[in-house]
């Protein structure tokens, strides 16, 4: 584990997403697995390609303030080395991407580009 996230639970609602590439495909895929089994959450589909500000292929997982703090102390503890992005979802994209959002490992740079104009 590296640092424990800093956002605090201030939102009804957050998603992660877990950034891998070619090397790590199985391990992300793997934690996929132990995520929709283990934790009844919804996880989005598994993408070999980027997809919106996202600069590294990825997944995601919705979950609630209600399992904030169980889902980021298990995705922590699980997550061994892959990156992965935590944010709110308020219906302000660009502020989700970047005041409402940390990191557990080492941030990556979005596209943040995809939300102006």
């Amino acid at each position: 584990m590296t640092q424990f996230i800093t956002l605090s639970n201030n939102y009804a609602h957050y998603h992660s997403h877990v950034y891998f590439d070619k090397t790590t495909c199985e391990q992300a895929r793997a934690l996929r697995l132990q995520i929709i089994e283990q934790l009844n959450l919804e996880v989005g589909r598994f993408h070999e390609k980027q997809v919106g500000p996202h600069p590294s292929w990825s997944f995601q997982t919705k979950f609630t303030q209600a399992d904030f703090a169980m889902f980021i102390a298990w995705i922590d503890t699980h997550r061994q080395n892959l990156t992965v992005l935590v944010h709110a979802v308020t219906g302000d994209d660009y502020m989700d991407h970047t005041e409402h959002a940390d990191w557990l490992g080492e941030p990556e740079t979005l596209n943040l580009a995809i939300f102006c104009c």
